[in-house]
């Protein structure tokens, strides 16, 4: 059915279409506009970036700020402590002006935290030992994470290897850890190498189940079924769409990981299966401590190595909580 225009109205059509045709001439009142993928990226854009947010997030901690920059300046001091002058060799001993050794020697301006049970300098050894487990913890922390992420993520997505990573989790779960470590100890050479190899043998499962974990539950979100849909490759999916959303609870496994392997290293030494004696760590220098701890004037050879212990493994636990919060986007601005 069609309208019956009045004839006033298409008169006044007619002569509006007459004046645009006069004055336009031959020109076209619409043209194509040209693409331009530069320009639709830039409208497109935004000055939103997750690591500066995260980092934004991070320094409104003021506490984990704090013990951040003490665990840097530490950690830095650890390393330059050898090439600072007056500084002794952790495993020379010092002689008296009568050719004995200052055993248990107080503190005084050349030996700053006094010597040990053979005269050997205490400042030298509590510094070099923190240098050592350090190293240790982070090793470990570093292996875990490389093996833990990359099974747990495999393990959580790809369904064919569910079954078969579940029954090795199974088997080597119940395998008491301590059994491991003082296997190890055992048959190998004790040495930093060893105690490493020992804690990162089993130390990658819990890492592997718990990113398993994160992966199930965002495995079939909407996004991750079209990147799928569209072809996306498995790799791409995993460390694109998946990996970036694990950061906070990586970076906070990763964190607590540290000081667990040196408590775990403190722990061998104490039960005598540790570093050698010549390797200075903060194992050995508390099992040393330990056996003084009730003479009351030699109870520092004890105090002075735990107070560096619980100042890393507490500034470890607080700034991977705080950076786990600040990771999570949920939290961004």
């Amino acid at each position: 059915m069609s309208l019956i225009k009045h004839p006033q109205v298409e008169r006044l059509e007619a002569h509006v279409s007459e004046a645009l045709t006069k004055e336009l001439g031959e020109k076209k009142l619409f043209s194509v506009a040209p693409f331009s993928e530069e320009h639709a990226e830039q409208t497109g854009s935004s000055d939103y970036s997750y690591w500066r947010s995260t980092f934004r997030a991070f320094r409104r901690h003021w506490v984990a700020m704090g013990l951040l920059v003490l665990l840097l300046a530490i950690l830095i001091f650890t390393f330059i402590q050898p090439y600072l002058p007056g500084q002794f060799d952790p495993n020379a001993i010092a002689n008296a002006e009568n050719g004995l050794p200052l055993k248990n020697q107080p503190a005084d301006s050349v030996h700053w935290l006094g010597t040990n049970s053979i005269g050997q300098d205490l400042w030298a050894r509590v510094w070099a030992g923190t240098r050592n487990s350090l190293i240790i913890g982070i090793s470990v922390a570093l292996i875990e994470a490389a093996i833990g992420i990359l099974v747990g993520i495999l393990w959580g997505y790809v369904r064919q290897l569910d079954f078969l990573l579940t029954e090795l989790y199974n088997i080597l779960d119940n395998i008491p850890t301590t059994i491991v470590l003082i296997l190890v100890s055992f048959l190998l050479r004790p040495g930093m190498s060893t105690i490493i190899f020992a804690l990162s043998i089993t130390g990658w499962i819990g890492m592997a189940r718990f990113v398993r974990n994160q992966v199930l539950i965002i495995r079939d979100r909407d996004y991750n079924v079209a990147s799928r849909t569209l072809g996306t490759s498995t790799w791409r999916i995993m460390t694109r769409n998946l990996l970036p959303y694990l950061v906070s609870v990586i970076m906070l496994r990763m964190a607590l990981s540290i000081p667990g392997a040196i408590g775990s290293e403190v722990f061998i030494t104490y039960i005598g299966l540790g570093l050698p004696i010549e390797v200075c760590s903060l194992g050995n220098l508390i099992n040393e401590g330990r056996k003084l701890m009730m003479s009351p004037n030699l109870r520092y050879q004890l105090i002075y190595p735990t107070i560096i212990l619980s100042i890393v493994t507490v500034s470890f636990y607080i700034i991977g909580n705080a950076f786990s919060d600040a990771a999570d986007p949920r939290n961004h601005l």
